[in-house]
């Protein structure tokens, strides 16, 4: 696309008069120089430097303002006159800051993305410098933006923040206009960087200087990959001067830490992968330092691995753990089309990321940001679909697997309203009194989700009243079928009929509450009957190989009854010999 630049320089006199073209350049610091000194030798009561791009193919001229500035261009009140601007810089050398650059980075992060570079080599960089004046009102938004936010919490007016934050960019920009134009910047071959920090470390703008060479060494980079390769090669060159290698290792590690903040990069470096699970699960390898299985075509990758390994470049691995958390914390699913493949997801990467807590990743928040995404799992749009199509037992096994998964009390609490409805359900209890499956199958599987219920975080009042619940329908179920009661009327000994009960109870085929107790009332009977604890020790002896003493026989006793909650104290006072 070919295109043609010139820079239109307009005066203005008296406070209503008009603006009026008076000269164009040819050269951008030649214009802004000729305005400047019509406000210097007051020729003029205010000046403006607009930049035109024609474009051959279109045959239309992009219109940027570069330059305004005037004794009258707003009318303040004396107070807001003398008031000092409220603005996060003050200077051009404060574009350059940790903050300033990632709010920057946030306002363009298309720009920085469909031109492969980072914050740092784009404010450095003349032609990019000019490429993004050229996008017309990309950069006046994003100036707009940041004095919008800054206007919100002081009383300075808007249009006065965006008047002198246009000041400190076009400061900012024309700095670098001119260090380009003057070789500020050196071209430097790999193996001489390792010098060149040594040099600047002493002057105050060497970070400045040596940003714009590795920029430069940068600029041929043929993706992220590559570049964040030859940055880290950079750290090969580190000298043994302190200064110098700080130097050098800050600002490496600067621009790799901005690299891994953008979304654009980091999916090219860690490849494309099917859902936001398998992504993060990436970015926690990575900053855990451990390889991944398809980074064998990534040399940036794979070197960054080994640095994140040996606990280098501090500033990268916190922008790597702040996407991680960033991303815990985002309302985005890791596996949309599973909320089973949702929660292992998160709990294996949980596991693996928790081996990364301490000095660039908290642990309180991580539990939060966990807390938060399982609060955005328990809602009723989301248990609704996990449940939808489910039999009345299956869909509380279901909500009981989500419990084991998520964090947070209160999120455990929301979750037991969900259980709750179900359980005390006619159709819940409909299911397991009409059902075709056997009985005591029936009752073995309310158990079974008793049992699991009452392991689970649940309030303590909510879980025992859901305990409650199944309990009693088991005991329905129990008296429909006759189940204890087709014991009792075997033709077999009170030591039969009290092991074929007690196997029931220990073998978590009974529910506790009601069911267990009757059951319990049961044994304690059958151990009073005349010759229970002869027949018993025979029992014990025709199944053993070889038999059992019997004082062994009564050991075994009393262990089983205290796993079915008879103590032995009853137990021994009820046995009849």
């Amino acid at each position: 696309m070919a295109q043609s630049v010139h820079y239109e320089v307009f005066s203005r006199k008296g406070a209503k008069g008009g603006w009026t073209m008076i000269d164009v350049c040819n050269e951008r610091q030649s214009a802004i120089d000729f305005a400047q000194s019509l406000m210097a030798n007051d020729q003029a009561t205010g000046v403006k430097v607009v930049k035109e791009t024609y474009n051959d193919e279109t045959g239309d001229f992009l219109s940027l303002k570069i330059l305004e500035d005037g004794h009258n261009r707003m009318k303040l009140a004396p107070a807001q006159e003398d008031a000092p601007h409220a603005l996060p810089c003050f200077k051009p050398e404060d574009l350059y800051s940790y903050h300033a650059r990632a709010t920057m980075m946030r306002l363009i992060p298309d720009f920085l993305a469909r031109n492969l570079v980072t914050i740092s080599e784009l404010s450095v960089r003349a032609d990019l410098l000019e490429k993004l004046e050229a996008t017309g009102t990309l950069l006046q938004h994003a100036i707009q933006k940041v004095a919008v936010a800054q206007a919100s919490s002081t009383s300075q007016p808007v249009q006065s923040i965006i008047k002198s934050l246009l000041e400190l960019v076009t400061k900012a920009f024309n700095r670098v206009y001119r260090d380009e134009r003057n070789n500020v910047f050196p071209h430097v071959k790999p193996g001489a960087f390792g010098p060149l920090a040594t040099r600047l470390a002493e002057q105050p703008d060497g970070a400045y200087v040596l940003n714009g060479a590795i920029a430069r060494h940068l600029k041929d980079a043929k993706g992220w990959d590559d570049k964040v390769f030859r940055l880290l090669e950079l750290t090969g060159e580190v000298p043994a001067d302190g200064k110098g290698a700080l130097l050098l290792l800050g600002s490496v590690d600067a621009m790799i830490a901005e690299v891994l903040a953008g979304s654009a990069a980091l999916h090219e470096l860690i490849g494309a992968k099917e859902d936001l699970g398998q992504a993060l699960t990436s970015l926690v390898l990575l900053f855990l330092g451990q390889e991944p299985a398809d980074g064998q075509n990534r040399a940036g990758l794979l070197a960054l691995t080994k640095h994140f390994a040996d606990d280098d470049m501090p500033e990268a691995r916190t922008a790597i753990a702040n996407r991680i958390m960033a991303e815990f914390r985002s309302s985005k699913r890791l596996c949309p089309n599973s909320l089973e493949d949702e929660f292992r997801t998160l709990r294996r990467i949980a596991n693996r990321v928790v081996l990364g807590v301490g000095k660039y990743m908290s642990h309180e928040d991580l539990v939060a940001a966990f807390t938060l995404r399982s609060r955005r799992l328990v809602t009723h749009e989301t248990l609704g679909q996990y449940m939808d199509g489910a039999a009345p037992d299956e869909k509380l096994e279901r909500l009981l697997f989500v419990e084991d998964n998520v964090i947070g009390i209160e999120n455990k609490r929301h979750l037991g309203t969900f259980v709750l409805p179900l359980v005390t359900a006619a159709n819940f209890e409909t299911h397991f009194l009409n059902a075709k499956t056997p009985p005591l199958a029936r009752i073995q599987r309310l158990a079974q989700l008793q049992a699991r219920l009452r392991r689970t975080g649940l309030p303590d009042a909510q879980r025992q009243e859901l305990a409650n619940h199944l309990d009693r329908i088991a005991n329905l179920v129990e008296i429909r079928a006759k189940v204890l009661e087709s014991i009792e009327g075997k033709p077999t000994s009170a030591a039969d009929k009290a092991t074929t009960v007690l196997r029931l109870m220990t073998g978590n085929m009974l529910t506790e509450g009601k069911l267990s107790a009757r059951a319990r009332d049961m044994v304690v009977g059958y151990l009073g009957r005349p010759g229970f604890l002869t027949g018993y020790i025979a029992q014990a002896a025709n199944q053993g190989n070889p038999a059992p003493s019997p004082d062994a026989a009564m050991a075994t006793l009393m262990e089983t009854l205290g796993k079915a909650g008879i103590n032995a104290e009853t137990g021994l006072r009820s046995i009849a010999a």
